[in-house]
């Protein structure tokens, strides 16, 4: 004899064991995106990695005040620096400022800079800066893209898959 279930035993069911829903933590954050490095760079590959940050620097990346639009990283006597990046100085902390438009040091492992130092090693490719934001555990992390920067034809070309997906997206949202 096969026992019928109805629903409302397999929804008890589910709901005697605890399930492991991922919430939101409020340590994770993006604080700055840099949405015009993919229309104006192709990127092959991206890294994250860490940054070297001051008391005050950190407090104005928590209010969510930070741009990367302008920000290139290089690689300079063997470190990985973030350079034109701008953090503005916080209110509170007038005693002891800091400078707005410095460079900072991103840190990562030997072998990830090995390999940032091949990929721009090759001709037109440069390290774009894509998002930076608070991580689980509430540090400041930096995603790094190896990037080649676009003609006007390929910018022509991202345009219009754009266009055309934003169409169609369109008209099966009023089909159906």
């Amino acid at each position: 004899m096969v026992a019928s279930t109805s629903l409302v035993d397999f929804d008890a069911r589910l709901n005697y064991f605890p399930t492991m829903v991922k919430k939101s933590d409020p340590n994770s954050k993006v604080v700055a995106d840099n949405r015009r490095a993919r229309y104006n760079y192709a990127i092959e590959d991206d890294i994250e990695c860490g940054i070297m940050l001051e008391g005050s620097e950190v407090k104005s990346l928590r209010e969510g005040k930070c741009n990367i639009g302008e920000s290139y990283a290089t690689v300079d006597a063997g470190e990985l620096w973030l350079v034109n990046s701008y953090f503005p100085a916080y209110g509170q902390a007038k005693a002891f400022p800091h400078n707005e438009r410095r460079r900072r040091k991103l840190l990562v492992s030997k072998r990830e800079l090995a390999k940032l130092w091949q990929g721009i090693g090759r001709e037109g490719m440069t390290l774009v800066p894509l998002r930076l934001y608070f991580n689980e555990k509430g540090r400041a992390k930096l995603k790094l893209g190896i990037a080649k920067g676009k003609k006007v034809s390929d910018k022509r070309e991202t345009e219009k898959k754009r266009d055309w997906q934003r169409q169609k997206a369109r008209l099966l949202r009023d089909r159906g």
